[in-house]
């Protein structure tokens, strides 16, 4: 018996390392090669989507918690890294251009005189929205909130943190939010040169992501998720707290979405209220469930072609394409509840099934009675 463990366990990590082999090699050689520059900055913003998928995979396939507002922790993310950026371009002793157009401050506020700093800008992109993940956990999962509960307050959320940053338009941009970002970090994001390496930055990014969720998820940590996921009591009944282990996916998966965000504002040059309400929110959810929320590569695939899929009908159908992504999202979950992924489990499970059919030993007639 452990030896078949073992075997077992030593496929599964071959499996995933040549995995891992084979999504680097199309990210780094061929995606540069096969794309135009305007296409692989596409694929960076779909890269995106992806890493928050991640983190989605993390909390909902393993976890159970349906987090339908990781747009708050991607906007987190972005507009601290946005923030930094605009002040870089702005210049020493100048507030950035919407400021001076919307505003009548003569000074940056305090609350954005911290973003100065690069260190501090890159720290809070991903700590601020694991902080707030944080304090909010701690108060929902302590009260044992679960369920559509859960899933209704992060929804939310999600639309209150983009009401507060279109009311706040001298200071956030308002609807418009903060665009125009010409640099990072000293390089000049109209460069092609430089936008190649930005999607390179991200695509490394979305590796080490999922080697770290796929580490959590394989540990002792893992199992835990899965068994409060399955049975909260018992877990309870067993000496650990299920607050704090869900509580710890959460907040991961908010670190996850923060990187994403403030990737993604290099990518696209803006970050904008409509980028992180309920719509998106539950957008990059569709994603984690076409593809798979119970596997990585599932949740990333899912991710990568609605997003590539809301892009192509949305220049189709320009007024039609939300209810195609509707439909998608409701056949998926009708027809196939583990998503795309899980067609991999059917088909090997027949093909066994078919196998020890053909294999069984033919009885006489007599025997066989």
């Amino acid at each position: 018996m452990t030896g078949s463990r073992t075997s077992f366990l030593k496929g599964r990590s071959t499996r995933a390392a040549a995995g891992f082999t084979g999504a680097a090699v199309a990210l780094f050689a061929v995606a540069p090669l096969a794309l135009s520059d305007f296409r692989l900055g596409l694929l960076a913003k779909y890269l995106c989507t992806a890493m928050v998928a991640v983190g989605i995979c993390l909390a909902w396939g393993r976890g159970g918690l349906l987090t339908l507002g990781q747009g708050v922790f991607f906007g987190l993310g972005g507009y601290a890294m946005a923030m930094h950026l605009k002040i870089v371009d702005a210049g020493p002793g100048t507030i950035p251009d919407f400021m001076q157009l919307y505003g009548t401050a003569t000074e940056l506020p305090w609350w954005w005189r911290p973003f100065a700093n690069p260190v501090f800008a890159l720290a809070a992109t991903v700590l601020l929205p694991m902080a707030v993940a944080a304090v909010l956990g701690s108060f929902i999962f302590r009260r044992r909130v679960k369920g559509a509960y859960f899933a209704i307050l992060s929804q939310a959320l999600a639309a209150a943190f983009a009401i507060w940053l279109v009311g706040q338009q001298a200071t956030t941009g308002g609807t418009n939010g903060l665009t125009d970002i010409q640099g990072f970090f000293g390089y000049d994001l109209d460069d092609p040169v430089n936008q190649r390496m930005v999607y390179f930055v991200i695509a490394a990014a979305l590796l080490l992501l999922i080697a770290l969720a796929r580490q959590l998820i394989h540990s002792r940590y893992g199992e835990l998720l899965v068994a409060v996921r399955d049975s909260e009591e018992r877990v309870r009944f067993l000496g650990y707290n299920p607050a704090n282990v869900k509580l710890v996916a959460y907040v991961v998966a908010a670190g996850m979405a923060g990187l994403a965000g403030a990737l993604f504002v290099p990518a696209v040059g803006i970050i904008s209220p409509a980028l992180i309400g309920i719509v998106p929110s539950i957008e990059l959810v569709i994603g984690a469930a076409v593809g798979g929320r119970a596997s990585l590569a599932g949740a990333v695939l899912g991710a990568i072609a609605v997003a590539w899929a809301k892009t192509a009908l949305s220049e189709e159908f320009p007024a039609a394409w939300t209810y195609f992504q509707g439909l998608l999202f409701i056949v998926a979950l009708a027809f196939l509840p583990g998503g795309l992924a899980s067609l991999v489990g059917i088909a090997r499970r027949r093909r066994a099934s078919r196998v020890s059919a053909d294999t069984a030993p033919v009885l006489p007639v007599g025997e066989a009675a």
